[in-house]
């Protein structure tokens, strides 16, 4: 059994997309190779709504699948093919762009004006770059959770864990996606598959991702320098990318520690980027804004 060693750590950074909404961002666009076959992470947390509440107005997507995860708050989505919906707390939505789609996100807060969700995107291989869209929205009454004796609890949102099968399926990574709560002082192995690459997220908490007797120090980026040392705790908006092996073992700290595990295995083909469009190509690229220009966008539906 090996324990998956830390690569590096990442401070997610402050960021505005859409029209103003301000987030943090800990991967995307340029090179993430590290992370295939994902190509982004938000954690939209704010508790201002004018920091929010202008939301995401229409815009396109094409080659890649979106994943929301809300945990308070609502965000009210629609699309050019008549789809529409509300996500509360808890609950997902697994948007398979494929071929294009046009649509909006709008987010509200809750009572106490508190919003906090994820975007993560998946790319698609080049096979399914075109396939026709779909939408898996998942309550989160159906997301089944496990807990083990010490007390560790694990929301399986896509994916097998601990015997639980998430309800998102038909993924062409093969991904698995977890929220993951380790209790106070708790030192918990978790597995992850070999053929996988594989990152932790801390939204609460904080806790060492780490197998080593003594301290050790892992090399960082976010302000400053990246090749300042920190310290193995890791705590509030710290993404931990893993090397190769087939577990990743965490210790909780005093407050216990909740984070995302996420993981899938490679696609390993071209990387061509514009904004929400992910292609193979520059020639597939300029295609797709040919057929926004052009009004032919929409290839199904």
């Amino acid at each position: 059994m090996s324990i998956r060693p830390i690569k590096r750590v990442i401070e997610a950074k402050p960021t505005t997309e859409g029209a103003g909404v301000k987030l943090h961002r800990a991967f995307g666009f340029g090179n993430t190779g590290e992370f295939d076959p994902f190509l982004l992470f938000d954690d939209f947390r704010n508790e201002r709504p004018e920091d929010y509440l202008a939301g995401f107005p229409w815009h396109p997507h094409r080659g890649i699948e979106t994943i929301t995860y809300v945990l308070a708050g609502t965000v009210s989505h629609g699309d050019s093919l008549g789809n529409a919906g509300r996500l509360g707390a808890g609950d997902v939505q697994w948007m398979t762009a494929g071929s294009g789609i046009l649509h909006q996100e709008m987010p509200q807060g809750d009572v106490q004006g508190r919003m906090h969700g994820f975007q993560l995107w998946a790319n698609l291989p080049s096979s399914l770059k075109m396939t026709a869209p779909r939408y898996q929205d998942v309550s989160s009454n159906d997301i089944p959770e496990v807990t083990d004796d010490d007390g560790t609890q694990v929301r399986v949102i896509c994916g097998s864990f601990w015997g639980k099968t998430g309800p998102v399926d038909g993924i062409a990574a093969e991904p698995r996606y977890l929220d993951v709560w380790v209790q106070p002082g708790q030192r918990k192995k978790l597995p992850v598959e070999t053929d996988r690459h594989a990152f932790a997220y801390v939204f609460e908490g904080d806790g060492t991702f780490r197998d080593a007797s003594q301290p050790r120090a892992v090399l960082t980026e976010g302000p400053g320098p990246s090749d300042t040392p920190a310290l193995d705790t890791t705590g509030n908006r710290s993404l931990v990318l893993f090397d190769s092996g087939e577990d990743v073992t965490v210790q909780a700290g005093e407050n216990g520690i909740r984070f995302l595990l996420v993981s899938g295995r490679p696609i390993e083909e071209p990387v061509a980027w514009y904004g929400p469009i992910v292609m193979n190509t520059q020639a597939e690229l300029r295609q797709a804004m040919a057929d926004l220009r052009e009004g032919t966008f929409i290839k199904h539906g």
